[in-house]
């Protein structure tokens, strides 16, 4: 049932605000397709050893599988949310899903690593499409009471994933359905997809900004060359040999930033619709909250893909030992990502990323004595570690956003959401380098596997604890707590 009240969103195309029934299905198919989303982004580390015994997919294969998803993501999210305030949001999210449903199709097909990689990349477009979506259309669809309601339902799911992805993945490797092994973690997106759409041509409302929301193409592709410039001699250099192009790539990103600035200022200038508006950078909340995000998201993305690596390549532990592993962390999580999101504080943000700097650290010693480490001696560090991330991530957005003035919020927080997915693939990409030249080194001196990831692994935890404590301290200049006028 629904009312004919109008949406305080500005929406020229809006629907009336949604209640009852239709208001629970639409939130259903919603979060259903955002759960896919976030689902792949972790369902994969866990089985990226049986991925690579498969197909031979090598460390750089493995480091472009998570990387290139996260990355295509995070590049097309601001360019999604355009396309959905321009030409409807149900219309695009309903592309964006039955893209993703085709893109994993692909990836449970690929008959070699770099198809797998390439369906991947399809894979995280698609989720660029999607995910803006789910926020334009809580925001122009529901109450406000009902909205608050819904992104607190928002967090919870990012917390099911959270479990439900190690978990999930190893147990569909482990049961290999239908013989499909590892291919049955793609596989398992298409009925779901299906039922989406099926469900959401139904009852998605349809909404669209009002006027001409131009895409702002070439800033787009501006940022993404910048982006790609940077990774792609981080993830292919140690292949490569490192050779001199491959250091004058890498500084190339730096111009390619740089004009993307000049031509993002004259944009605003001509009053046009930037990527990012560039007076956004002296907003000091929002600068301390992008270098955040990138260090943040940086430590943590390449956190469970080596974790995954030392755990079934060096101890032996099968792919659903591995998921039971991790699950400790994901509960941790799931404990304290409600008060994360109900309290939205500096002071909690804080506290998180220093839990996860110290619950690092605390797996030095239990990893780096060479001998095979019992659960619960993983577990411990790793439940701490849940805890720190529960308090941090469900919130970091919306209290930067405290300090960003209203009317550059929706474009700022897909700004920071950008920057989190581009830190994410970053830190594989840096920190992957670190783990597999030091593994490479180690099995070169004959030393055995588990001593040998097991070196490697206790090699880039200070990393992560570092960026942690840089993030911890850069969030003492972001304000207090969270704006619920941006929620």
């Amino acid at each position: 049932m629904t009312t004919s009240t109008r949406p305080p969103s500005g929406d020229a195309a809006a629907p009336a605000l949604l209640r009852g029934r239709t208001a629970f299905i639409v939130l259903a198919v919603i979060l259903m397709a955002d759960f896919m989303e976030l689902l792949d982004a972790t369902i994969v580390s866990v089985a990226a050893p049986a991925i690579a015994g498969d197909l031979g997919a090598g460390e750089t294969s493995l480091q472009w599988m998570m990387a290139g998803y996260t990355l295509a993501a995070g590049a097309g999210l601001i360019t999604g949310g355009r396309i959905g305030d321009q030409f409807g949001r149900r219309r695009v999210l309903l592309l964006g899903l039955a893209a993703f449903m085709l893109a994993s199709a692909g990836c449970g097909l690929a008959p070699n690593p770099g198809v797998l990689v390439g369906m991947r990349i399809v894979q995280g477009l698609a989720a660029g499409l999607m995910i803006p979506q789910v926020f334009g259309i809580i925001r122009a669809s529901f109450e406000p009471g009902a909205r608050a309601k819904a992104f607190g339902a928002y967090g919870a799911v990012l917390g099911l994933a959270s479990v439900a992805g190690p978990l999930l993945g190893g147990l569909l490797v482990e049961a290999d359905l239908f013989g499909l092994g590892w291919r049955a973690i793609f596989w398992v997106n298409v009925p779901i997809a299906i039922i989406g759409l099926i469900v959401g041509a139904r009852f998605l409302p349809e909404s669209r900004l009002p006027g001409d929301a131009r895409l702002d193409l070439p800033g787009a592709a501006l940022v993404s060359a910048a982006v790609v410039l940077l990774l792609l001699p981080l993830i292919q250099g140690r292949d490569w040999g490192w050779p001199w192009w491959s250091f004058l790539t890498l500084a190339l990103s730096v111009p390619a930033v740089t004009l993307f600035l000049i031509r993002e200022r004259r944009l605003v200038a001509r009053g046009g619709q930037p990527i990012l508006d560039p007076a956004l950078l002296r907003v000091r909340a929002f600068a301390a909250g992008l270098a955040t995000s990138l260090l943040f998201f940086g430590a943590l993305g390449s956190f469970f893909l080596l974790l995954s690596l030392y755990l079934q390549l060096g101890t032996g532990r099968t792919a659903l030992e591995t998921g039971l592993v991790i699950l400790p962390y994901a509960v941790g999580s799931i404990i304290t990502s409600g008060i994360g999101v109900q309290f939205a504080h500096r002071a909690l943000l804080v506290s998180g990323a220093l839990v996860l700097a110290a619950s690092q650290l605390a797996l030095l010693p239990i990893v780096g004595d060479g001998a095979d480490p019992t659960y619960w001696a993983l577990a411990a560090p790793l439940f701490a570690g849940g805890l720190g991330l529960g308090l941090t991530a469900p919130s970091l957005v919306n209290v930067v956003l405290a300090g960003v003035p209203g009317k550059d919020a929706g474009a700022a927080g897909g700004v920071l959401t950008t920057v989190g997915q581009v830190g994410n693939a970053f830190g594989v990409a840096v920190l992957g380098v670190v783990f597999f030249t030091h593994l490479d080194n180690a099995l070169a001196k004959g030393t055995t596997a588990l001593i040998a990831y097991g070196d490697a692994f206790t090699t880039i935890l200070p990393w992560q604890a570092t960026c942690y404590v840089a993030a911890a301290a850069l969030m003492l200049l972001l304000p207090k707590r969270a704006d619920a006028t941006h929620a």
